[in-house]
């Protein structure tokens, strides 16, 4: 199937449309239909992405399934994948379904929920197979449009403040981004990404307010490029939108955006940063490496300073993308690797954290640590979920969330020893405030009278969890369901990156500079 990106990435979207034009009325029987076809097409939009990892060859370090058609103003539609980038693209579609699933006790504006749900996904797709430098930027802005009418109407009591601070902090980086786009389509004369991806920016000295700017041209893209990622990301210290948008998410949209839409940001870093500027990227190392050790010691130690739920788990978050930001800028195999694993399992163990949340949010509607204690006496399945993903999250041997932890240390030892050594010191603060929520909520006496009615999970809730534990198991046994995939795209994405460094001077022209 030649267009099988394109039919991945807008069947959500068409789905939507015949939800809006032909789905009528506001009763029961019209949101258990949008509710269904909702999930078909989710379903559906899986078992195509399915057929392009089966017909996808991991030796193959180039684009494939291309798909490239005249678009306007001289722009190209284009789209493909590569090792990188599709499992971003099975990883969003084997989530909704379950997303979709999770929110079947929703009875407010159902149609125009699972709307927005549905868009959404095809927008998130289109992010990770766009191949054209505007048509990326049209899908990775356009995204936030749904997610604020999603946390905007159906969030919690401060919704509004939450929503703009998301949107503003979004889309005020990604200004920015747009800025240095135009700049690269007029320097290079092409908006393709596997050209821009050969291209040579300038890398000279530049002065800047009396100074001499290290890497020039590229320094500058880099940075307009970072203001972007580093937020959507995000990393610390512009991280503070992402607790307020969790908390007053509803429970599908937080799965949405930890699994998903934080996972644009470091995609972003791989597919742009790193091949597009190397030389300032080389230059930023340090600085990026130390920003995420610190990131991971600091929102660890705050996540361990919460009383709700979902905080605790958003800060959590912001720990576990400073692996990814640390693996990738190891500029190393191991780093990168790590860090594409770190992105895929934090997907599935995020995903699974805040769903666990909201399981017991609907049955007691708060996300307050000290309203609950001792549930595993009245929901010892729902204990036991939990219990799982706490260690998967924490970095017990055997879970995916191991594997992606230890590569990306392994990555960043190798490049800056005493930067892996403050990092590793999240992996215990990690297993503090992990183990502190978990015995506050599920262990000891069942004393509180509110809790003494409350029900263990429904089957719904059960099956939802079963494919998110698979994966977390069999990526933790398996990794190289992973990294056979990733291994090929990112050792030719690293070999050019090494390959455009500037060569180190000889020491006869050192000698002869010194004279």
């Amino acid at each position: 199937m030649t267009n099988l990106l394109s039919i991945i990435t807008f069947l959500p979207i068409v789905a939507a449309l015949i939800m809006a034009v032909f789905l009528r009325g506001n009763d029961e029987a019209a949101a258990r239909n949008a509710k269904w076809l909702a999930l078909v097409a989710t379903t559906a939009t899986f078992i195509l992405s399915c057929f392009l990892l089966a017909g996808f060859d991991p030796a193959d370090t180039g684009f494939q399934f291309v798909e490239d058609q005249p678009w306007i103003m001289g722009l190209r539609y284009k789209m493909g994948v590569d090792g990188i980038s599709i499992l971003f693209v099975m990883l969003t579609t084997f989530l909704m379904p379950l997303v979709i699933l999770s929110t079947w006790e929703v009875t407010v504006r159902v149609k125009d929920y699972m709307i927005a749900f549905l868009v959404l996904e095809g927008l998130m797709i289109g992010v990770f197979t766009a191949l054209d430098l505007f048509l990326f930027y049209l899908f990775f802005e356009a995204g936030l449009i749904p997610m604020f009418l999603i946390i905007g109407i159906w969030g919690g009591a401060d919704r509004i403040y939450a929503t703009f601070k998301f949107f503003l902090y979004t889309f005020l980086g990604s200004v920015l981004m747009l800025v240095a786009m135009v700049t690269m389509a007029v320097t290079a004369g092409t908006t393709d990404i596997p050209t821009l991806m050969g291209s040579n920016f300038s890398s000279e000295a530049i002065p800047l307010f009396g100074t001499q700017l290290l890497g020039g041209l590229q320094t500058l893209l880099f940075l307009a490029f970072l203001a972007s990622f580093a937020v959507k990301l995000p990393m610390w210290p512009v991280h503070t939108w992402l607790p307020d948008a969790h908390v007053q998410a509803p429970t599908a949209a937080s799965v949405l955006l930890a699994a998903v839409l934080l996972k644009m940001g470091g995609y972003g870093f791989l597919r742009f940063s790193l091949p597009m500027f190397p030389e300032a990227s080389a230059l930023a190392q340090p600085f990026i490496l130390w920003l995420s050790a610190i990131a991971i010691v600091y929102t660890s130690l705050v996540a361990l300073a919460q009383t709700d739920m979902k905080k605790l788990i958003a800060y959590s978050s912001v720990a576990h993308m400073g692996y990814v930001t640390m693996g990738i800028f190891a500029a190393n195999q191991a780093g990168v690797d790590g860090a594409i694993f770190q992105m895929i399992s934090h997907g599935f163990i995020s995903g699974a954290l805040f769903l666990l949340v909201g399981v017991i949010y609907d049955r007691m509607h708060t996300r307050e640590i000290d309203a609950y204690g001792g549930l595993v006496n009245r929901m010892p399945a729902y204990a036991l979920v939990f219990m799982f993903f706490t260690m998967a999250n924490v970095g017990l041997p055997g879970t995916s969330g191991f594997v992606g932890e230890f590569l990306t240390l392994l990555g960043t030892f190798r490049a800056n020893t005493w930067v892996a050594v403050v990092a590793t010191s999240g992996v215990i603060l990690s297993a503090g405030y992990g183990l502190w929520l978990y015995r506050r909520v599920t262990l000891g006496a069942l004393v509180k009278d509110g809790l003494k009615s409350i029900t263990d999970m429904t089957a719904r809730e059960r099956w939802i969890f079963v494919p998110l534990i698979v994966m977390t198991i069999l990526l933790g046994v398996y990794p190289r369901l992973v990294t056979d995939i990733t291994q090929p795209a990112v050792s030719a994405l690293l070999n050019d990156y090494h390959a455009s460094q500037p060569a180190p001077a000889s020491e006869d022209a050192v000698a002869m500079a010194g004279n």
